[in-house]
């Protein structure tokens, strides 16, 4: 599999500055690999908010939950890579 056939979704909110961090690596990584991203507020959900709210930030890889409250760039590149 090809990074870019993965795809990664960073689950925040408003107002995180761990949320911030985490964007940071993920761009990085993502650009770097070429793999597609999205942002999810996790306020708009209800459902999002009750799984994920003690939690911020959330990285999913191909919808798992890989990372929590901070992102480790290497493991993210490797889970990408592998």
């Amino acid at each position: 599999m090809s990074p870019r056939d993965h795809r990664v979704t960073l689950l925040g909110k408003p107002g995180c500055h761990l949320c911030d961090d985490a964007r940071a690596v993920v761009e990085r990584v993502a650009a770097e690999l070429g793999v597609p991203w999205e942002e999810r507020d996790i306020t708009a959900s209800a459902e999002d908010m009750a799984e994920y709210g003690e939690m911020i930030p959330v990285v999913l890889v191909d919808g798992v939950q890989h990372d929590y409250w901070r992102v480790n760039e290497t493991r993210l590149r490797a889970a990408l890579t592998a």
